[in-house]
């Protein structure tokens, strides 16, 4: 799915982690654990291209990644759910799943199209919520669903979900979980980091140590 082959960071002279070698597979759930500052966060913003590598190769889906970005890490199917959600509170639940890609008909928002769709995606995950509610208005767990749903809106075929738990109870950790186990069924890999090892117990398939 996609590999880290000898990967580099470094600040000015030091190395923040060094000819690191890491390779995930399609349709599991792969645990990420790791001490505090061993790299876990740094590592999957350079696979989702938010931090540029110094040194070494990205392969996704078999192909040697060149420039690597945000952008082009989404519009290649990965997606990355950091810790501390990126919402634009004040939009609308569709607001925020199509920003940046707004539908426009006739020159004009065409918000009919992107709640209806919006609310496809969020059925399919079975996930309860209104598309045209405001984001501020909704608990943090269903934030969370909203980040999801719009990483798969843009066909998300590689989802990191960096400690995705921190704030949720134990039914919200449930229903995030069921959501899991149902994109894993339909191909999606899933790199969940979290320092809590009964949950990588629970959904890893694969566990790796950094």
């Amino acid at each position: 799915m996609i590999s880290a082959n000898n990967v580099t960071l470094r600040i000015g002279k030091k190395a923040l982690f060094e000819d690191v070698n890491i390779k995930f597979t399609e349709g599991n759930c792969y645990g990420l654990i790791g001490a505090n500052g061993a790299g876990k966060s740094t590592l999957m913003k350079i696979l989702s291209g938010v931090y540029q590598r110094d040194d070494g190769e990205i392969i996704l889906f078999g192909n040697k990644i060149g420039e690597w970005d945000a952008n082009k890490a989404k519009n290649a199917g990965v997606s990355i759910i950091h810790q501390e959600l990126n919402m634009c509170t004040h939009l609308s639940v569709a607001e925020n799943i199509f920003l940046g890609r707004e539908l426009i008909k006739n020159g004009r928002l065409d918000n009919e199209r992107m709640n209806q769709e919006t609310k496809e995606i969020l059925h399919k995950l079975n996930i309860d919520i209104d598309p045209r509610e405001q984001v501020s208005e909704l608990a943090v767990s269903k934030q969370q669903m909203v980040e999801i749903a719009k990483a798969l809106s843009q066909n998300a075929k590689v989802l990191i979900m960096d400690e995705p738990t921190s704030a949720l109870t134990s039914k919200e950790i449930d229903e995030l979980f069921k959501i899991i186990h149902q994109l894993k069924s339909e191909g999606i890999g899933i790199i969940y980091i979290s320092h809590r090892l009964e949950e990588i117990m629970e959904i890893g398939d694969h566990v790796t140590i950094l």
